[in-house]
């Protein structure tokens, strides 16, 4: 993933729209499905995000973010399972370590990269 526009607008008042529109655009790239809460299966159809925070860290702008998303909570499709059909809120949060030079980014959960 490369989130050079986030990059570019960073300091500057366009910086969170920016980096929306890159979470948004690079949705299919996102490990959601290890954030799910209450559901079994990651939908990337509508991904937004929230920035939370940010920090310089050497070479790399690290943002913090929410993302809300979808998720479908998959049964065995038999006749009498009461497995809800429809569409579930999802809600985790998120780093991105952007590369201050390349724009290059990585995704990360909290738990996993410190």
């Amino acid at each position: 993933m490369n989130f050079g526009k986030t990059l570019e607008a960073w300091g500057t008042p366009a910086f969170a729209e920016a980096f929306k529109e890159e979470v948004r655009k690079n949705r299919a790239g996102l490990p959601l499905q290890k954030g799910l809460n209450s559901t079994s299966y990651a939908l990337d159809e509508r991904v937004e995000a929230m920035v939370i925070g940010t920090a310089e860290k050497g070479n790399f702008l690290i943002v913090k973010a929410g993302a809300f998303f979808q998720g479908l909570l998959i049964g065995c499709s038999c006749a009498d399972d009461p497995t809800p059909v429809g569409e579930e809120n999802e809600y985790c949060e998120l780093f991105f370590r952007i590369d201050r030079k390349t724009g290059e980014t990585l995704v990360f959960f909290p738990e996993d990269h410190e």
